[in-house]
Formats: structure tokens, C-alpha cells, sequence
């Protein structure tokens, strides 16, 4: 199949889906990193409408999550900008001030990933720093993400875990979830590329920090370009979404120049054939990690996504 007749079909089964907040923020990137304008302008529409008094956006079903409703603030501050509408300027804002004073934090500020439960979560390293950059809290976006990697890192396997419970101090899931180190890994990816040229220490700090994790990923891409779901368990299912989340972190990288072509370009090509393999004639991602349960492989809107992500990545190399 035509590459773009591809993402096409990926595209609208993607709009055909069912989305909670971080799935509907995860769509509009997507189509913002397209370049498809009016899509993301009218997806921030929907979020702005679906607001919570707190200020949380692309409210549907229960409202667990903290984090998830900030991965819409990129789309909406670029749809005010463009259009001028005050009701994405209040919704952006509300969420702003959601997401920098009122969300459930811990002592030293950092945000909980649940309204009832004090847990920090891999997921948060997109989720939220990434609008507080795109916002212009670089240093606050730096906070949470350095904050998050020193609870959910792993020094030895050189990878992040995916749940900490912060009130006994213990990791809740202590394992290393692909999608999720592929949320943290697309999450430094974006906030590199939005910090200032004047903070190139802490700029480079966080590619550090990426090139690390992806340098450690790497080693589990198997050789038909995928991933076990728990990346050191060979039992646990093999799984589409984070090659191609892993695809998209290198392929910005070596576009913003912080990952050398010669080295990393082979492997996220090979994740990406295998990821295009896997689309169905309906244009759904097959075998990604499934919602609603994340327990099995199925399709999901962020696995939707995370194709389109990919393949505006790669176009631009």
C-alpha cells in the first residue's frame, strides 16, 4: 500500500475511535505534527467544550487522571493563535493553571498522575511537560521531568518503570512497560526541541537523558522490528506501539541533530516497516498495546496516533 494512502486510512480510523482526554491529545499532535491545521482546531474545539470546572479538558467517563488532559495543551494553545478564539484561550488557561497550581502534587510540586491516588506514572513524562514548555514553564517542564525520571528510573536495566506509589515509597509496577518508556521517551523528544536556545545546559541534560533510555530500548527491538509489551519479559505479548513511538523519538531526534543518522536511522526504519505491516485494510494499527485495558494486544487511538507521529517524523527527514 501507497505510504500516504496508508496514513490516510490511519487517519480516519483514528477519528472513528472513541477518545479519553490523553487520547484525544495524543490525536491532536498527531495531526498538528501533520500539518493538518483545521483538524487540530476543531479537535481543541471538542476539548475546550468537554471542560471541567478545574480546568481539565476533553473530559469523558470518569476523570482518574491529572496528567492525560495536559497532553491537549500543545493543540489548543496553536488553535487560539491561529484563531483568536476565546474559548480556547479559557480552556488553555484553565488547564494552565490546572496544571501549575490547583493538580494534586507532593511536597517539592511534583504532579500525581491520579486525583486519588498519590502515584507518580511514566505516562506523565508526556503528558505534561510538553505543555508547559510549549507554554513557556521551561523550567517547570524540566522540574517534573527530572523529578519523574529519578523515581521511575532504573539505574541497572537503564529503563523507567512504570507506577510509583509516593505514599509508601515503593514502585507499584516496578515494570519496565514498553509504551510507557516510549511515552518518556516522546516526551524528552518534544520538550528538547521546545526548550530556549539559552538553556542548552539543561537542553543537554535532557538528551542525555533520552539517548540514554533510547540507547537501552534499543537493545530490545527483536529482529522482526517489535517489542515484548514488559521489555525484558519474553513471555509477556509482542507489541506494536512502542516500536513506533521508538521510531518517532529518533527520527526528531536526528532531525533536531542531538542523534547521529549513521547510527540510529537503520534500526528506525526497521521498526517502521514492521509497524506498516501492521496496518489493516481499515487503516487500524493491529497488535499494539489494546485498549481500553492495556492488557493485550488490540488496537487504541494512541497506537493510531503514534503512526501518524512516525511517519511526520520520518517525512521530514
Amino acid at each position: 500500500m501507497n505510504c500516504d494512502t496508508q496514513i490516510n486510512k490511519v487517519k480516519l480510523a483514528l477519528l472513528a475511535m472513541q477518545r479519553y482526554s490523553w487520547e484525544q491529545g495524543v490525536a491532536m499532535q498527531a495531526f498538528l505534527e501533520l500539518g493538518e491545521k483545521d483538524v487540530v482546531i476543531a479537535m481543541a474545539k471538542e476539548a475546550a467544550y468537554r471542560n471541567m470546572v478545574d480546568g481539565r479538558v476533553a473530559a469523558i467517563g470518569g476523570m482518574e487522571s491529572v496528567t492525560d488532559p495536559c497532553s491537549a495543551g500543545e493543540g489548543l494553545i496553536f488553535s487560539y493563535k491561529k484563531t483568536k478564539d476565546e474559548e480556547l484561550k479559557n480552556a488553555y488557561q484553565a488547564l494552565l493553571k490546572w496544571a501549575l497550581e490547583t493538580a494534586p502534587r507532593n511536597e517539592d510540586g511534583i504532579v500525581y498522575h491520579l486525583v486519588e491516588a498519590k502515584e507518580f506514572w511514566v505516562d506523565s513524562m508526556y503528558m505534561l511537560p510538553p505543555f508547559l514548555a510549549v507554554a513557556g514553564y521551561y523550567d517547570e517542564s524540566i522540574k517534573q521531568i527530572n523529578s519523574y525520571w529519578k523515581t521511575l528510573y532504573n539505574s541497572d536495566k537503564k529503563l523507567m518503570s512504570h507506577m510509583w506509589n509516593d505514599e509508601k515509597k515503593i514502585l507499584k509496577r516496578p515494570d519496565f512497560w514498553g509504551v510507557g518508556n516510549g511515552w518518556a521517551i516522546a516526551g524528552m523528544a518534544r520538550v528538547i526541541d521546545l526548550l530556549p536556545d539559552y538553556m542548552q545546559k539543561e537542553k543537554d541534560e535532557l538528551t542525555e537523558k533520552a539517548c540514554t533510555l533510547i540507547e537501552s530500548v534499543a537493545g530490545y527491538i527483536r529482529e522482526d522490528g517489535l517489542a515484548h509489551n514488559v521489555l525484558d519479559d519474553e513471555k509477556s505479548f509482542i507489541e506494536v506501539n512502542l516500536p513506533q513511538m521508538f521510531s518517532y523519538g529518533i527520527y526528531r531526534g536526528i532531525n533536531s541533530g542531538w542523534l547521529k543518522k549513521e547510527k540510529w536511522l537503520e534500526i528506525a526504519n526497521k521498526c517502521r516497516v514492521a509497524v506498516e505491516n501492521k496496518v489493516d485494510d481499515y487503516g487500524l494499527v493491529q497488535d499494539v498495546c489494546g485498549a481500553p485495558h492495556f492488557k493485550s494486544p488490540g488496537v487504541a487511538p494512541e497506537g493510531q496516533a503514534f503512526y501518524i507521529l512516525m511517519q511526520s517524523a520520518y517525512k521530514k527527514m
